[in-house]
């Protein structure tokens, strides 16, 4: 595609979903597909690394965002090795176990700045990056879902579980997701982005606890409504043990139109080994919301991940397309 031709992407996820579409997406922007890529991260873990630094400083979780400020280093010398210093992860054991280089340096920022936004653009300056990184909403939240069946002794019980990892990690079937407090504020630079992009990808990841909460927040659900940009969902290759077992291609869009039934879908793309016994219906989902699927092969052979190389053929075939 010819410079004059580029244009504006932002992808909305968190953790290795995230990180795959950012890889890929890089591609486009540094063969100049793209010229403006944005990521705009869910900012609701409550584990690890990151919940420990949020429980004893009070600022948003910033693994998700380092993740996607790894995945938009260069794959030069000077990319590559500070990509591995942000995923660097301390041993041992003692108070540091476990915790994150670039979690480290992201939170330091911020104390310094006391900006979220100002911080993890100097970040993004350091390390080069291809693009920016923003977090959804500005203020620490949490994801709370309604559960049929967590109780084995009560199949047809529904319980609310509270908290990013005991959601991705819950036993029984979640029906609606929700964020607490229900009407957090959204990032502006992230709203400005959206709406002036003409591309916006939302997925892979984690059903429930990465991709869903950002339709929860107003903010960048009015964004994603009125934006003049196309929207992409990319579908998961197999259900999450968990969040989303049992789940299908289909049910997973089924959803995501749950609880978003006013969602604006320009295009679908699904790998196509994840298709066995589902074609039928999630053709009928796409049709039904006026949506384009697209089916190509976007994993990595063998392996139940994306391969960034081939989802970023993908996305370069959707926008000469579109």
């Amino acid at each position: 595609m010819a410079r004059g031709t580029a244009q504006a992407a932002v992808a909305l996820g968190g953790g290795h979903g995230l990180f795959a579409t950012l890889s890929a997406l890089r591609r486009l922007h540094d063969d100049l597909t793209i010229d403006d890529l944005t990521a705009v991260v869910t900012v609701a873990d409550n584990g690890g690394s990151s919940g420990r630094l949020r429980g004893e400083f009070g600022v948003l979780p910033p693994g998700d965002l380092r993740m996607a400020l790894a995945a938009l280093c260069g794959d030069d010398e000077w990319g590559r090795t500070w990509a591995e210093v942000l995923q660097h992860r301390f041993a041992g054991q003692g108070e540091m176990q476990g915790h994150v280089t670039g979690n480290l340096l992201i939170v330091s920022l911020w104390e310094l700045m006391g900006d979220h936004v100002r911080a993890l653009d100097w970040v993004g300056r350091l390390l080069g990056a291809h693009g920016r990184v923003l977090p959804m909403a500005t203020t620490p939240m949490d994801i709370s879902a309604r559960v049929r069946g967590a109780d084995p002794a009560d199949p047809d019980g529904v319980t609310v579980v509270r908290g990013q990892v005991e959601v991705a990690t819950t036993g029984g079937q979640i029906e609606s997701v929700a964020l607490v407090p229900e009407d957090p504020e959204a990032c502006e630079e992230a709203v400005e982005a959206i709406r002036a992009a003409e591309w916006v990808v939302l997925g892979p990841g984690s059903w429930f606890s990465s991709v869903i909460p950002h339709l929860m927040v107003p903010g960048l659900r009015r964004a994603l409504a009125e934006t003049d940009g196309r929207l992409v969902v990319v579908l998961n290759l197999e259900a999450q043990a968990g969040e989303t077992t049992g789940f299908g291609p289909a049910d997973h869009l089924a959803v995501l139109f749950e609880h978003a039934p006013d969602l604006t879908v320009h295009a679908v793309l699904v790998d196509s080994s994840a298709l066995a016994g589902d074609r039928e219906r999630l053709e009928k989902v796409v049709a039904d919301h006026g949506a384009r699927l697209v089916v190509a092969d976007i994993a990595v052979p063998g392996e139940p991940r994306h391969d960034p190389d081939r989802l970023a053929a993908a996305f370069g075939g959707i926008i000469e397309e579109g």
